[in-house]
């Protein structure tokens, strides 16, 4: 085997150990309702039919009833348990998600008839530890292992160097674009291999990407295949290049699919095709012969037994005449997309998994773990690599297997070994020069620049686009709670310091601000949360204003963004805010005012910190609590 490989299988074994154990511990010593609060469970749930599928499968549709607002896990094609309040450690039937749209999923269970117990008291359903995941990545993984004499593989595990052509010259690239997104756009477009676009934050890289596809769409007569990380990441590229008028498929499950995207789905496709008639009433049939076999119960005789026999053989046939017709207007469907979208996994979904294709883009790269994205690669002859290996990276469970290389992401290997492929992106058009200059000095090699519209907007003339407020010394010590820390009286400080900012009377109207509060830890995004409920906020900036922590953060953007860093002891222990790409990310996500709230005797003893805040100083921004206190 490959020792590229062999390595990264090693590492990917360590994280699946962990992740799993982590798992079994949640399930071990948590209650039913704080497993639905972590979005592993539905509880409780109320059965809305049931059917009996091929194989005599017995498939259970389930709605849940109360904590509807609650996000969740719960995906397609997930090992699932459908389990009773009364006994849930003996009451339990294993269950595979098949369907899941808003509020309501569908079950197959390994049954052909619900127990008594599902018909007394409350009943919930709750996810197993997601094996499916990891299986694609370790068949990927071995794939990539046993080719040979593939180029694309050979560059992309450091075995050979780019081979670059002359750039491409084309009359057709947007006038919109700046000099440096068009070279990116000719890079793509001219490479053999393998292009790197580098897109530090608010310099456009998806409007960059989206040019080339739409140009790569016209130089190649196979679809593109674009692929994420993240759904959200996935929506947003499906919504910009439709918008081209590119014909875009959104691979994956519907339920994981934005609303508004959902036209792009396989599934509104084939129920807006011509012949989705033809299926319809053919289900229709299959479904009534199912409930004549239904009428038949356990205590019956020869003849009544192959009457049912009969009845779901003829039920199956039609389900073979329906698969027929899905797979005709599949095929339909696919011979006019130009650009196929899913995330990493989602490319092998059963409809799309055969593809091969020339381009294959990954987008938010900085974000994808390795073994995650050799599923999209077996694909491609060509690919393109876009994100920022300078904001945050991939989230990995197991320390050891993140120390021992499983961290460094596809991403920042190519552009150490290929950096003739690559192209940064310098012009940004989201901040204040005074709140980008902190982020292009350490991150960036101050090469990035503030575009025109953006580089002195501030909220009112004369104000400092970035702010220090300094608690040292104000004893504002930090608390733990679980495995989260908080600081209730930062908080306190922080929202006086915004009900401040909202009440001065230069401040621009409401419908023109948006406000985020962000932090590194989940529990000060409660704490902060609360407090703001009690907070004299002005109604109309209430609904311009989100918390949220700084991971869930990226790739948003807010005219006032404020950073609570909670940290404040006697120690300078500052945990994991000394991974300073987390910190990247929050400072760059504010256009007009970013303030930052912390102890800067506990952060300054950390060069980062102790740089930034002074930076502050030099902007004129530092402000010591006890002005607010």
């Amino acid at each position: 085997m490959n020792p590229y490989f062999k390595d990264l299988i090693a590492l990917l074994k360590i994280e699946q150990q962990e992740d799993r154990q982590q798992y079994q511990q949640l399930l071990a010593h948590t209650s039913v309702a704080e497993r639905r609060a972590n979005g592993l469970a539905w509880y409780p749930v109320a059965i809305r039919g049931t059917d009996i599928e091929r194989g005599d499968y017995l498939s259970v549709e389930l709605e849940r009833t109360t904590h509807q607002e609650l996000p969740h896990q719960l995906r397609f094609g997930m090992p699932a348990v459908l389990f009773g309040n009364h006994q849930p450690d003996v009451h339990r039937l294993e269950a595979t998600i098949v369907r899941l749209f808003e509020n309501r999923v569908k079950l197959f269970l390994k049954t052909d008839e619900l127990p008594d117990w599902t018909r007394d008291g409350k009943l919930g359903v709750e996810i197993l530890f997601d094996e499916n995941t990891y299986t694609e990545m370790f068949e990927a993984l071995q794939q990539a292992s046993q080719a040979s004499d593939n180029p694309l593989i050979d560059l992309l595990t450091g075995k050979r160097s780019v081979d670059f052509p002359a750039l491409t010259q084309t009359s057709s690239l947007p006038a919109a674009l700046n000099p440096v997104q068009q070279q990116a756009v000719r890079h793509i477009l001219s490479s053999t291999h393998l292009s790197i676009v580098h897109g530090p934050p608010g310099t456009g890289k998806t409007t960059t990407l989206v040019a080339a596809i739409r140009l790569l769409c016209e130089q190649q007569t196979q679809p593109l295949l674009v692929v994420a990380p993240s759904n959200t990441a996935v929506d947003l590229l499906s919504e910009k290049l439709s918008q081209q008028g590119l014909q875009v498929l959104r691979a994956g499950n519907p339920a994981r699919v934005s609303e508004h995207l959902m036209r792009l789905t396989l599934e509104s496709q084939l129920q807006n095709h011509a012949q989705a008639k033809d299926i319809k009433k053919l289900k229709k049939q299959a479904q009534e012969y199912k409930n004549m076999a239904q009428k038949y119960k356990r205590n019956f005789g020869p003849a009544e037994r192959e009457q049912r026999k009969l009845l779901l053989q003829e039920a199956r046939n039609i389900g073979k005449e329906i698969d027929k017709l899905e797979q005709y207007i599949t095929q339909t469907v696919l011979s006019k997309t130009q650009v196929i979208t899913a995330t990493l996994v989602g490319c092998n979904q059963y409809y799309i998994k055969h593809l091969q294709y020339q381009t294959v883009v990954i987008d938010e790269a900085g974000q994808a773990l390795e073994p995650a994205c050799w599923i999209p690669l077996l694909k491609a002859q060509k690919l393109v690599l876009a994100g920022d290996h300078c904001q945050l990276p991939p989230t990995i469970k197991s320390t050891e297997a993140a120390r021992a290389g499983l961290q460094e992401t596809l991403l920042e290997k190519c552009v150490k070994w290929h950096p003739s492929a690559v192209v940064r992106l310098e012009e940004q058009y989201r901040m204040n020069e005074g709140i980008m200059g902190y982020s292009s000095q350490v991150f960036y090699e101050n090469a990035l620049k503030a575009a025109p519209s953006v580089a002195t907007q501030q909220l009112w003339e004369g104000d400092c686009a970035v702010e220090f407020i300094d608690t040292a010394g104000c004893g504002f010590e930090e608390k733990q709670e679980n495995t989260s820390t908080y600081n209730p009286e930062e908080a306190s400080l922080l929202l006086k310091h915004l009900q401040a900012l909202l009440g001065n009377a230069a401040m621009a109207a409401p419908s023109q601000l948006s406000i985020a509060i962000i932090s590194p830890y989940k529990q000060q995004v409660v704490c902060l949360k609360e407090q703001l409920a009690h907070a004299e906020i002005p109604a109309h900036f209430r609904s311009k204003l989100a918390v949220n922590t700084i991971d869930s953060f990226q790739g948003q953007e807010r005219s006032i963004v404020y950073i609570s860093l909670v940290r404040s002891n006697l120690t300078a222990d500052i945990g994991f805010l000394n991974d300073i790409r987390r910190m990247n990310v929050a400072m760059t996500r504010a256009q007009k005012k970013l303030v930052v709230v912390g102890d800067s005797a506990t952060l300054a003893q950390w060069p980062f910190y102790d740089n930034f805040i002074q930076y502050v100083e030099q902007q004129g921004g530092y402000q010591s609590a006890w002005t607010w206190l």
